[in-house]
């Protein structure tokens, strides 16, 4: 046990001085003994001045890792204390302090005062008393019953031990480029300290500034810094009779000054569900410097000033706030220890879809230019009995007036406080009724979430008539009995009163100078009706409110339109409507039919087709193309001459061919072409294109068996080229033919437009007894 073996010694020696065995003051040391080891607070002090106890620790000694930086000072005359580092041996210490006063320092065997303490702490803060007169020594064994005893030495004067400091609070403050220190002392130091100095340097710079000198309860300020760089500060006080010592403080670091202000992103205003006259603002904002700041404060009152103004913390850039619908004020600024930046102001502005006021929920009675009274519904007070009341005029801070009523569902208001202004007269003023659920007191303890609206509605003082009319008076629309009318408004602080309508003055002018007036009382109408055709009117307007008519605008002409001039306009606008019509109704009707009708394309227009130019020894009898639409019979042709049929054709890949007539032989050369052309209507003659080419020796075929058929009604000059066969001359001499054997001569007509008289036969293939030779 602590300090055991050192009461048993100290023991012996009063029983052997003495000769006298007290067991009561023995129960007494031991007593006072064990209090203390089970208090394990306060060290065991003994009185070691008639022993040397220093020689049962002379196997301790001072070793950089024992026990070491024993510092003894005094914060006063009677007390001292001694504190100091504990060695890295083991776990659990155990601490003995031996302090020594001898009379001369030539005879330290000579002891003035000697005293031993006991404790597992690193400090001995209290009951340390020494001699001022004399030097002292001062040793600390650590483990002093073990073998690896430590020891740690101090010597001094205790007139030179009175050490105040360091600070018990610092606080710094920085702006503009400069940095405000605040100290304060301990208790015991406050007396003492008459001054103090501070030093400063860059974070991570060497050397520190020349201090500066502060005299004690007030503020250091340090000018000409950097204010986006990161310091150090020092602090201590200065020495004097009763500041002996004056150590420098722990190192603070103050981080750098926040200069720009956080940036709004977004205010939005919503309603709260389920409850009546109050709404949720959600605000938002960001700041640039996010490694700089430690918090926000946000600051928020009632723009009429009512108190209190509401201080909140917050860590993120972000905040929602219950409110009623009155107007407030709220101020952002981003916070470290030691600097806040500039706020960034917003203004949440009133509400103005406030409940509904109809129905007596709000009205108000005025008295006097310093009192009137406010009414609200009776069942209101079964659940309220705070209110709040804010009136204001347009463009004014609002006052405000916060009351108790739990009888009556009215109140009136007198003597309005300061430093509101009296009611003034012709002003329009809106009333809001706020509802608060405290009942202890009506004055509001939080800005947030305190109170509700109720209903807001406008009142006069004294109401008067407009002082000036509505502007910018036009017409428009001018007809035979009626004109629109159109107006500004009169401007709001002219009006004077709650404007109940507008009033129209028309004037009817005659023809011998006579006029004829009268009034029409209108509310947001601007048709004038009931007017006469071709008459000159002069027509103004003013405004009415509760107290009278205002002033009237300035008088505007205008003559109604006459009938004889009406019937001319529409007699214009026919003809004008017809030419429009002429002039660009037929190409606009040919383009819609081209695009809802398209026509069929015609194969002989077709580019496919082409013109085939080659002689032939005889043209195709006229009477084919002389034959009448209607004796054309579409199951057959009709014989003109009989004539026996070619035999069988050395080319079998041509098409049917009719015979020439004899009454061509006195023609010895003739050429005819394939012509081409549109079919044309049935009183007309036969198309062109059913006309024949004249191709001497070529025996008649059947069309299904030849494999020169086409498959429709017209073909190409490439399709008519590959069914040719090769051996087939180009051109054929007709009088050759014609000098060799004009009896046996046969003249075969090949039709061009074979296959569109085959579209009217109901037979695909004429046999002999259908298809007449012509001679």
């Amino acid at each position: 046990m602590v300090g055991s073996r050192f009461l048993l010694d100290f023991l012996d020696s009063k029983c052997t001085s003495y000769g006298i065995k007290s067991y009561v003051f023995l129960l007494g040391v031991i007593l006072v003994y064990h209090t203390a080891l089970s208090s394990h607070v306060q060290a065991l002090k003994v009185n070691c001045k008639s022993k040397n106890l220093s020689s049962k620790y002379q196997h301790c000694g001072i070793n950089p890792a024992g026990v070491h930086d024993l510092d003894c000072f005094g914060k006063r005359p009677t007390s001292y204390r001694c504190v100091w580092k504990p060695g890295n041996s083991a776990s659990e210490k155990n601490y003995t302090l031996i302090i020594k006063q001898p009379f001369l320092s030539s005879s330290p065997s000579r002891i003035k005062h000697c005293k031993a303490y006991y404790t597992s702490q690193t400090n001995i803060s209290e009951g340390i008393d020494l001699y001022e007169k004399y030097n002292m020594t001062a040793e600390v064994f650590e483990n002093s019953a073990s073998t690896n005893c430590t020891k740690s030495v101090f010597r001094g004067s205790p007139m030179s031990l009175f050490r105040c400091g360091p600070p018990h609070n610092v606080s710094f403050s920085r702006h503009s480029g400069k940095l405000d220190v605040s100290v304060k002392w301990q208790k015991e130091d406050v007396e003492d300290v008459q001054y103090y100095s501070v030093r400063y340097k860059a974070l991570g710079s060497l050397s520190w500034s020349k201090p500066l000198v502060q005299e004690n309860g007030k503020k250091c300020t340090v000018e000409n810094l950097n204010s986006s760089l990161v310091y150090s500060v020092q602090i201590q006080c200065v020495t004097n009779a009763r500041c002996s010592q004056c150590p420098w403080s722990e190192t603070y670091t103050v981080p750098a000054e926040l200069t720009t202000p956080p940036v709004m992103v977004n205010m939005k205003d919503t309603d709260i569900a389920k409850t009546k006259g109050r709404r949720l603002i959600s605000l938002t904002w960001k700041f640039p410097a996010k490694e700089l700041h430690d918090s926000y404060h946000v600051i928020i009152g009632k723009a009429s000033g009512e108190a209190p103004r509401q201080r909140m913390i917050t860590t993120e850039p972000e905040i929602r706030l219950a409110l009623s619908y009155s107007e407030y004020h709220l101020n952002i600024s981003a916070v470290n220890n030691a600097s806040t930046s500039p706020a960034v102001s917003q203004t949440i502005p009133q509400r103005e879809d406030t409940p509904s006021t109809g129905a007596g929920m709000l009205n108000v009675t005025v008295h006097s230019n310093t009192s009137f009274t406010i009414h609200w519904k009776e069942d209101l007070i079964k659940n309220y009995v705070c209110y709040s009341v804010e009136w204001m005029e347009r463009g004014h801070k609002a006052g405000s007036m916060s009351f108790y009523e739990n009888k009556y569902n009215h109140r009136t208001l007198t003597y309005l406080p300061e430093p509101l202004e009296p009611l003034e007269p012709y002003k329009r003023y809106s009333i809001t009724l706020h509802t608060r659920p405290d009942k202890d007191t009506c004055n509001m303890k939080k800005v947030n979430n305190s109170e509700s609206t109720y209903g807001r509605t406008h009142f006069y003082s004294i109401e008067g008539s407009p002082l000036s009319a509505p502007t910018n008076l036009s017409i428009y629309n001018v007809s035979l009995n009626s004109v629109g009318l159109q107006w500004l408004s009169i401007p709001e602080d002219d009006i004077r009163g709650f404007l109940l309508g507008y009033i129209i003055y028309c004037t009817e002018y005659h023809h011998g100078g006579a006029t004829t007036e009268r009034n029409i009382t209108v509310s947001n109408s601007y048709e004038l009706g009931d007017l006469k055709d071709g008459t000159a009117y002069g027509v103004q307007i003013s405004g009415f409110t509760e107290a009278g008519v205002g002033v009237r605008s300035t008088t505007i002409l205008f003559k109604t339109n006459s009938q004889e001039l009406s019937n001319l306009i529409s007699v214009i606008t026919i003809f004008a409507v017809i030419g429009i019509v002429l002039i660009f109704g037929s190409p606009v009707i040919k383009r819609a039919k081209v695009i809802l009708w398209p026509s069929i394309p015609n194969p002989g227009k077709s580019n496919a087709m082409q013109k085939i130019e080659e002689p032939c020894e005889l043209e195709l009898l006229g009477s084919i193309n002389h034959l009448e639409v209607e004796e054309w019979d579409t199951n057959s042709l009709k014989i003109v001459e009989k004539q026996e049929v070619i035999p069988a054709s050395p080319l079998p890949s041509m098409l049917p061919l009719l015979h020439a007539s004899d009454d061509e032989e006195d023609s010895t050369e003739m050429t005819c072409n394939w012509i081409q052309g549109d079919t044309g209507d049935s009183t007309e003659e036969i198309p062109s294109d059913i006309t024949g080419k004249i191709i001497p020796d070529i025996n008649r075929i059947d069309p299904q068996s030849s494999p020169f058929t086409f498959p429709c009604d017209y073909t190409t000059i490439e399709m008519f080229q590959q069914g040719i066969p090769q051996s087939m001359p180009a051109r054929t001499s007709v009088s050759q033919d014609t000098e060799s054997d004009p009896e046996d001569t046969e003249w075969t007509v090949v039709k061009s437009g074979l296959d569109y008289m085959s579209q009217f036969s109901t037979s695909p293939i004429l046999d002999g007894k259908e298809i007449s030779t012509i001679l």
